[in-house]
């Protein structure tokens, strides 16, 4: 079990578009194994690889059904909105925000040997990985949020 250090706002690398993973090697699976267990020990349900200071296009999620490990998702459709759920970050204790988000998506990427993988989520899954792709370009929810508030750190959501 390694746990890496969440980065915390405002860390530049949380404003990086990331770089696409070439590399599916053992590197990548320390990555991802270090990632679910830092995610794990937060008590978080998503955490992406600039969480960590490592800028690749890389998130893990855990919304109750198993970890889910994506390297180079991309949402390739959506359907409906969902607006009934706070969002919070890790590496933005504190704060959580209204966030307007696709209900149903389904994404395309990566597993962590390079296979081409499709997975469809809605509801908590689907606003986790909206938010997580996010990291990856560099946005985070307080930019896209109609509303941030404080909360009691221990309370974060994502």
């Amino acid at each position: 079990m390694a746990i890496r250090t969440i980065v915390k706002h405002p860390d530049p690398i949380l404003r990086e578009k990331a770089m696409v993973v070439t590399k599916f090697n053992s590197n990548l699976h320390k990555l991802l194994d270090d990632m679910a267990d830092t995610m794990y020990d937060a008590d978080g349900v998503g955490l992406a690889a600039p969480q960590v200071g490592i800028s690749k296009r890389v998130i893990v999620m855990d919304c109750g059904d198993g970890l889910i490990e994506m390297i180079n998702p991309e949402i390739i459709e959506h359907e409906g909105e969902q607006y009934d759920y706070p969002e919070g970050c890790l590496s933005i204790p504190g704060l959580q925000g209204d966030v307007r988000r696709h209900k149903w998506i389904k994404l395309r990427g990566h597993d962590r040997n390079g296979n081409v993988v499709e997975l469809e989520a809605d509801d908590l899954l689907s606003r986790c990985a909206q938010h997580e792709i996010d990291h990856l370009n560099g946005v985070l929810f307080i930019d896209v949020a109609d509303k941030v508030y404080k909360v009691n750190p221990n309370q974060e959501g994502e």
